[in-house]
């Protein structure tokens, strides 16, 4: 690929998404990273064969495709650091930072850019991620196509029409990651106290959680056919899922999910207001 993207930030984000450039065969001569942390910049030049910089100049951000990739708590400086390089030029900005909305990103780094927002999570990291998008209206049909094709890199995508709805994408698939976690982590606890081991336990509970995600994603049938498919009247497995009928557990997690969405909102406005 000739398209000629800036990281700004080579934090572990970054670093999936460069990775997945790379195995996908863009070339590391198109992609720059800005990294102060120099170190950390000769580990990712000597990793993926990138350019790489301490810092923003108006060589550096000559690129089609700039992407936000640092802290939220740093993005408000970073941008209004990137300005005064930037000029007049207009690449196509894609923010990976949680939390920020794009009035923020305008507000601080300009208003006449085209502007992707997206919510990536941690399986980013191995490939395996999933991402939700939002684009502002200034953004083209080829520069959505360009994000696109960019994050997919990390995993699969998703669109969303309305900049709010990200926060639903944070509740779902952004966090999402930690509830199975803490759910793989329950089943473990569970299985040794039945008596098995923790290595047995382990293997099977992680087996288990890996199965069932490939038998929903490649079975083309929803969770609730399978679930049903999988349980026999009065079995063992029916046993089971009516204790978390009786715990409600449909309503659990639909608290566990407003309470993420409520708080990824109001961080947004914390980092507005600072």
């Amino acid at each position: 690929m000739s398209t000629s993207i800036v990281f700004v930030g080579g934090g572990n984000m970054a670093t999936s998404l460069i990775s997945g450039l790379r195995n996908a065969d863009w070339s590391g001569d198109c992609i720059t990273v800005i990294e102060p942390d120099a170190d950390k910049g000769q580990q990712l030049a000597a990793g993926y064969a990138v350019n790489t910089v301490t810092s923003a100049n108006d060589r550096t951000l000559d690129a089609d495709v700039i992407v936000l990739a640092v802290k939220p708590q740093m993005l408000r400086e970073v941008c209004e650091g990137l300005v005064e390089p930037l000029g007049d030029r207009k690449p196509l900005i894609v923010s990976i930072a949680a939390g920020v909305p794009i009035a923020g990103l305008r507000e601080w780094l300009g208003a006449d850019h085209a502007y992707v927002r997206c919510m990536p999570n941690t399986p980013s990291l191995i490939g395996a991620g999933a991402t939700g998008i939002y684009a502002d209206d200034a953004v083209t049909d080829d520069q959505r196509t360009l994000a696109d094709s960019i994050l997919k890199t990390a995993g699969m995508t998703a669109w969303v029409a309305e900049e709010s709805l990200l926060d639903a994408v944070t509740a779902t698939s952004g966090s999402g990651p930690a509830y199975f976690f803490a759910f793989m982590e329950a089943m473990q606890a569970g299985a040794i106290e039945l008596g098995l081991d923790e290595t047995t336990a382990r293997e099977l509970v992680l087996h288990t959680a890996l199965g069932a995600a490939r038998m929903a994603i490649e079975s083309g049938d929803d969770p609730s056919t399978l679930r049903e498919k999988v349980t026999s009247p009065g079995g063992t497995t029916a046993a089971a899922l009516d204790q978390y009928a009786a715990g409600d557990l449909n309503a659990l997690v639909a608290r566990a999910m407003e309470a993420a969405a409520s708080r990824a909102d109001s961080l947004a406005t914390e980092l507005l207001d600072k």
